[in-house]
């Protein structure tokens, strides 16, 4: 409070100060301004009376003369006129201004010697004079002057009295000005610094919101920022202090973080992905920033933090050039920028070959039992080797200079680009991880390029699968469509001399907590439920998937409907929520599922809908994850029904969002999640009577089973979490020794040798070229 007090009057002061500096130029100003409009005054009154003097000068009438200077005696701020001959002699003048004047003015002989008028100022006893003298001419000859005396004392006093009632009312507008901020800020300062002595010591709320102070909005975002890392970093602590207490091993974000920086020893990550992490829009004349849903972001970004990487991935947001520089570099995340992001920007051409065409109508078909025929088209399968040419480039661009970097690619997208990238960069350790399922070897023999697919694959030095009877599946399919040793002992593939290791690393999500705790109702879930059923049936079921033939969301609702028709007493009682997210729209085949689930809701409705109450509530639209965690939460059982899933992370969400440790999951078999969770109500989603037998069971199944049931799954997940799945995989990676022979060729500048080339053509498989 004593320093708020100095600091008023230090700037009370300085005001003061820069008030009287301007009041002084102010009234310089001034004076100068009414000066000339004095002087120009003079001269008008001068020339005015200039032809009557000459004549009564010229024909001596003294006493007329006298009679006119005597008029202008104290006229307005006149004090006098006198005129003078051409020897200079007083002539007449203004009654009381000769003994002002004395001799003759200096201003009164320059006008008479020069014929020009002239100014000049001084001071008698009495008073401040200004004098104006004109000389008079005749035929030629000047023949005197005329002088006109103004009073300067009429100027100096309203000059003065203006500049300093200016000087008061600013210092008084100054001074109630300082008082109110100083009244607005000192309670708003005093809850600031108690919010951050609070912070400090712990105290804090959960959420680190500052106080809500107006006058502060600019700097809450900021603090809010500082709030949440504090936060972050004390809760960061405490969890890896509980649990050496307890002598767990679980993985956190900050225990990644550090475990990685120790592996990876000074070698740098580059993640390569479809998808960014950081995303910028236009929205309502502003440019935003938003995470897409993904769970490798959470699982990488601590990887990327901790050791400066980069992350290269697919512009895909329409203001994304724009907030990137002309490379597409930028640093991310946005609020405190901790690693690279390089954005490679695809033509509609490249996206719709590569993406929409061999990736989603080839790959992800193939990939996937799910009864939908893959289309290979040789267009797609182009642009397909011409988007991995792209990302290899800008991932050897970015790897510049780099000693052994650490490569980890991410999904079918590009199953090219690890021999692209290690036939330039052999000391580079080199992973890919594909999320989706690997077939049996005759079902991928369907792909007409399969071969250069694998040969691509295989430039890797891991490849990680969700579980070990895709990596069975992989060696199998390279075992039979490629030259190679497989060694079933290590699960290894070696082809043309390079070691590629297969492993299952099952991913999974983020967790938070450990005690059961009760939930409030969601407002949004209320809000929704109120709309559509105009009040909560007795159960509530939920399917969180994005619209995808793999996600059997057509059986789930055949299973819904034979519910009711086995066991009537549930009609009225139980209403499923489906949330539907459109996905890959640009293909036909999504189009045609998306008429078809909206049609079976219909159809569903139409058939048992009473009153209010209806079977099923269809949104079709994206969430956000916030969201959707507050429909985990009421439900009271969640559907995962996919035909095929490599892992399926919405049963995993599920999970973790169920602190309450209440709910079930019924889960599909053909998901590689099920595989950890056998707790779960597994089912074959196309048996329509066992998964309707399911969702009664979960039901009425008694509270104290769920909550076993719950808690040990749970536990899995919590074990088994993302971090966990990127510390394994990273590394994994990190561990392997790499040929010092072929690592050193990229010191000594020597290309690929060619018998590697040779052996590609005699295997006839087509080298890939940058």
């Amino acid at each position: 409070m004593h320093l708020s007090r100095r600091l008023m009057f230090s700037l009370f002061g300085a005001v003061a100060a820069v008030s009287m500096i301007f009041a002084l130029y102010q009234v310089q100003a001034e004076r100068h301004a009414l000066n000339d409009e004095m002087q120009r005054q003079a001269i008008i009154l001068a020339e005015s009376q200039a032809s009557t003097v000459e004549r009564l000068l010229e024909s001596g009438s003294g006493n007329e003369l006298q009679a006119l200077v005597d008029q202008f005696r104290n006229h307005q701020q006149l004090a006098g006129m006198a005129i003078y001959d051409g020897n200079g002699r007083t002539v007449a003048i203004t009654a009381g201004l000769a003994a002002t004047t004395g001799d003759l003015p200096a201003a009164v002989a320059a006008a008479i010697k020069t014929g020009r008028d002239h100014g000049q100022s001084f001071r008698s006893a009495a008073q401040r004079l200004r004098l104006l003298a004109l000389p008079l001419n005749r035929d030629g000859h000047t023949i005197g002057a005329i002088a006109v005396f103004d009073n300067a004392a009429s100027i100096a006093a309203p000059v003065w009295r203006h500049a300093l009632t200016g000087m008061v009312q600013t210092l008084l507008i100054v001074g109630f000005t300082l008082l109110i901020v100083h009244w607005s800020l000192s309670r708003p300062l005093r809850h600031m610094t108690e919010w951050l002595r609070a912070l400090r010591t712990g105290g804090a709320p959960a959420d680190g919101r500052p106080p809500k102070e107006g006058i502060f909005q600019g700097l809450t975002g900021e603090l809010t920022e500082l709030a949440t890392s504090l936060h972050a970093a004390r809760a960061a602590a405490e969890e890896e202090a509980r649990l050496r207490d307890a002598g767990l091993s679980r993985w956190t974000a900050e225990r990644l973080r550090i475990a990685m920086k120790g592996k990876l020893e000074g070698s740098r990550l580059f993640a390569v992905s479809n998808r960014e992490p950081y995303e910028h829009k236009h929205q309502g004349g502003s440019i935003t920033c938003s995470i897409p849903p993904s769970g490798l972001v959470t699982a990488l970004e601590p990887v990327l933090r901790a050791g400066d990487g980069t992350w290269i991935a697919q512009g895909s947001g329409d203001a994304d050039r724009e907030t990137a520089d002309r490379h597409g570099r930028l640093r991310v995340p946005p609020d405190h920028p901790q690693y690279r992001l390089r954005r490679v920007f695809l033509t509609r051409e490249e996206e719709a070959g590569f993406y929409f065409g061999f990736a989603n109508e080839g790959l992800w078909p193939l990939c996937h039992i799910a009864h939908t025929r893959p289309v290979f088209r040789s267009g797609d399968w182009q642009q397909y080797q011409s988007v991995n040419r792209k990302f290899t480039a800008v991932l050897l661009d970015e790897m510049e200079g780099e000693e052994q970097p650490v490569v980890l690619a991410q999904d079918y997208h590009f199953a090219l680009l690890p021999r692209m990238v290690k036939e330039k960069r052999p000391d580079a350790r080199i992973a890919i991880f594909w999320h989706i399922p690997w077939p049996n070897p005759e079902a991928f023999g369907i792909c007409p390029w399969q071969r250069e697919l694998l040969d691509g694959m295989l430039g890797a030095d891991l490849i990680g699968f969700h579980i070990q009877a895709h990596c069975n599946n992989f060696l199998e399919t390279v075992n039979q469509a490629l030259e190679s040793r497989i060694d079933w002992e290590h699960f290894a593939a070696n082809r043309h001399d390079h070691l590629t290791i297969v492993r299952p690393f099952p991913i999974s999500v983020a967790t938070n907590g450990d005690s059961p705790a009760p939930h409030a109702p969601s407002p949004e879930v209320q809000a929704l439920v109120h709309r559509e059923l105009g009040a909560r049936p007795a159960f509530l079921g939920l399917g969180v998937d994005r619209v995808d033939y793999t996600k059997g969301i057509p059986e789930r609702f055949r299973g819904i409907e034979r519910l009711f028709e086995l066991y009537p007493e549930f009609r009225e009682k139980f209403t499923f929520i489906q949330i539907g997210a459109p996905s890959r729209t640009h293909i036909k085949r999504y189009q045609d599922l998306m008429a078809e689930v909206e049609s079976e809701v219909e159809r569903i409705n139409r058939t048992w809908r009473t009153g209010s109450w209806k079977p099923i509530v269809f949104i079709a639209r994206h969430h956000s994850h916030a969201e959707i965690e507050a429909y985990y939460r009421e439900a009271d059982l969640c559907l995962v029904t996919s035909l095929h899933d490599g892992m399926n992370l919405v049963a995993k969400e599920f999970l973790a969002a169920r602190a309450d440790e209440q709910g079930m999951l019924i889960l599909s078999r053909f998901t590689g999640a099920s595989h950890e969770l056998p707790d779960a109500l597994v089912v074959n989603p196309y048996d329509t009577d066992e998964l309707a037998q399911a969702i009664r069971t979960a039901l009425v199944m008694p509270a104290g089973e769920k909550q076993s049931r719950m808690r040990r799954m749970r536990a899995v997940v919590k074990e088994n979490n993302v971090y966990r799945w990127a510390g394994n995989l990273i590394g994994e990676l990190a561990a392997i020794r790499l040929d010092s022979t072929a690592a050193s060729a990229v010191s000594n500048g020597r290309p690929m040798d060619a018998s590697g080339e040779e052996r590609r053509a005699r295997d006839g498989v087509a080298a890939p070229v940058l």
